[in-house]
């Protein structure tokens, strides 16, 4: 890759061969990269390569989330939670299944 190039992942650390990423930035090429998910997950080790790395920008893989969006994704859970409860499901997407309850 070119020096000036970025490399983003946000999908699977696995696309890449295990501490290839980090040789490569170390010889600059590519010279930027952008990574939400890792090899060991979760990242705890505070001195890995990756976060050690002025060229470097480490997120969470869920960095995407928003509050709002969290609140959402609990109020829509937990409404089908309930009405699963009561006998009622919401948001089924085989209804076929539960008729034999």
């Amino acid at each position: 890759m070119k020096p000036t190039a970025i490399f983003i992942n946000t999908s699977r650390a696995q696309l890449v061969e295990a501490g290839a990423l980090v040789a490569a930035l170390r010889t600059g090429r590519p010279g930027f990269a952008a990574v939400d998910v890792f090899e060991e997950e979760p990242l705890r080790d505070p001195t890995h390569p990756l976060l050690t790395m002025d060229n470097v920008i480490c997120t969470p893989h869920i960095g995407y989330v928003t509050r709002d969006e969290y609140d959402l994704q609990f109020s829509d859970v937990f409404d089908q939670i309930v009405a699963y409860a009561a006998g009622a499901p919401i948001n089924v997407i085989n209804p076929e299944v539960l008729a034999g309850r």
